[in-house]
Parts: C-alpha cells; sequence; structure tokens
C-alpha cells in the first residue's frame, strides 16, 4: 500500500477549506498550492574534485529523498577559472509526494536542530510570491551521515507556489507550520549592523585626526 504523506493528506483535509475561508474563494482549486521544492547546493572549484562532487551528491540525494543532479557551468569565466562544462554544484527538484515528505522532514526535523534558531525571514518572498531562503550548514538533515562528511555546505531551498501575492503565499506556507520568525527580528539585526558601521565610522575619522 502506497504511504500518502501526512502534509498532503493534510493540506486537501484542512489547509484547503481553511484558506478558501480566509480568502473568500468560492472553489476549492482556487486555493494556492505548493508546486515543487528546489533544492540547490553550490560548490564552487570543489566541484572539479571527483570524491568531493561524489561525496556532496551523495549527501543532497539523501537530504532529498532523490537523485541529484549536476549542475555545470554554462559559459567560460578566467577570472573564476572555470570554463564550458565544469561541475559547479548540484540540484534536486522535488515534486508531488517526494516534495510533501522533504517538506514534512524539513520543517519538523532539520530547521528546530540549528543552532540559535530564531525563525525564517519572513520579508523573503519574490514577486510570484515563492519563497527562498539558505540553510548554511546541510548536517542539520538527519539523513546526512556526519561520520561520512568531508565538509560541511550549505543550500538553498525555493519553495514555489500558485499563490497570487505574497499574502496568499505566506498563509499558505503558515498552514504547513513554517517557522517565520517574529515581526522585527530581522529588521532589529539590519539596525545593529548599521549602528556598528556608524561606530567603525566614527573611529576611522578619530584616527585620521590624529594622523593629520
Amino acid at each position: 500500500m502506497k504511504l500518502v504523506p501526512r502534509l498532503k493528506e493534510k493540506y486537501i483535509k484542512e489547509i484547503v477549506p481553511n484558506l478558501c475561508k480566509n480568502l473568500s474563494f468560492s472553489n476549492k482549486m482556487q486555493a494556492p498550492r505548493l508546486v515543487k521544492i528546489v533544492l540547490n547546493m553550490g560548490l564552487g572549484l570543489d566541484g572539479t574534485d571527483n570524491k568531493i562532487l561524489k561525496s556532496a551528491e551523495d549527501d543532497l540525494s539523501a537530504i532529498a529523498g532523490q537523485k541529484a543532479q549536476v549542475t555545470k557551468s554554462k559559459k567560460s569565466i578566467s577570472n573564476f577559472k572555470t570554463r564550458v562544462g565544469i561541475p559547479l554544484g548540484l540540484k534536486v527538484t522535488l515534486r508531488r509526494d517526494q516534495m510533501y515528505f522533504f517538506l514534512d522532514r524539513l520543517v519538523n526535523i532539520a530547521l528546530p536542530r540549528i543552532k540559535d534558531f530564531r525563525g525564517l525571514n519572513p520579508n523573503s518572498f519574490d514577486s510570484e510570491a515563492n519563497y527562498s531562503f539558505g540553510v548554511k550548514e546541510h548536517i542539520i538533515f538527519p539523513e546526512v551521515n556526519f561520520d561520512k562528511v568531508d565538509k560541511i555546505r550549505g543550500l538553498d531551498i525555493t519553495v514555489v507556489t500558485t499563490a497570487k501575492t505574497k499574502e496568499q503565499a505566506r498563509m499558505l506556507l503558515d498552514s504547513f507550520n513554517f517557522p517565520f520568525a517574529k515581526v522585527g527580528i530581522f529588521s532589529a539585526d539590519k539596525k545593529k549592523v548599521k549602528k556598528v558601521d556608524d561606530n567603525e565610522k566614527g573611529k576611522d575619522k578619530e584616527k585620521n585626526k590624529e594622523l593629520n
């Protein structure tokens, strides 16, 4: 018997009716839904090492539950020592059941394992109402065998939806319990960075005065 993803069942039975009610949709087909989840892992020049490439490919395939595909450079860039066809990274596109299985593991297991995790940036929706964010350490996924990891890598995750607006997309992901940060956390961080920069500029001015 085929196992139905828990979140897929939740979407059909709970999320769709709630979205239709809150968004005043008369037809359930109007409700925003997930289309695919795309995982990207950049390797840079490490991709030219077959051993490193194979290790990263195994890790991303384990994380996604689906074989990762190698992404290659499409043009030569002398400054970056790359030429056409050089492996630069890995990519996995998840749809249907595999997408829901991964989403469940991501939200309920992987993200909570991030040290000092304060939530995802709620402002990272693009103009097409898709959501993207980065993970600094791929070892937060329990599928990765830490003893065999040659290097801790980051990856980018993009959730593609059919939502018409960012607000609809946010409601959809909230329904799947996406751990968005509380309002103000990320803007507060930006203010801290600006304050530090201003302090550094002030110190530089004082040094210049002393030198002159």
